[in-house]
């Protein structure tokens, strides 16, 4: 399969995660868009959210690894149906879809790199 139908399938799909996580998850979405907001929470180059600085809060933590598990999942059906590993599907969903949707003074991290403010 061709690396647009990937990113096609990853964008929709992604589309479609943010709108159950919208309503499974809107507490945990609320903790790490204001953690993103404070610059504690960033964009990793592997299609995952990790900690730009240290979070004592269990409650982030918590939400941090309930969306994380989410895009795990995505990942993982996204692979299967392209034939692809689940990293390289984060991966391109990092490029494709979250990537463009960092705010100013969000973070990111990309691949061998230090966390950067957009």
């Amino acid at each position: 399969m061709q690396t647009r139908d990937i990113i096609g399938l990853i964008a929709g799909g992604a589309v479609a995660f943010t709108a159950v996580a919208a309503v499974a998850q809107s507490d945990a979405k609320a903790r790490v868009d204001a953690a993103k907001a404070a610059g504690i929470v960033g964009e990793q180059a592997d299609g995952f959210l990790g900690f730009v600085t240290a979070a004592a809060d269990p409650a982030l933590r918590a939400a941090v690894a309930e969306i994380n598990a989410g895009r795990a999942q995505l990942y993982r059906e996204a692979a299967a149906k392209n034939g692809v590993s689940p990293e390289a599907a984060g991966v391109a969903a990092f490029e494709t879809v979250v990537k463009a949707k960092l705010k100013s003074g969000e973070y990111y991290r990309p691949v061998g790199g230090g966390w950067v403010r957009r």
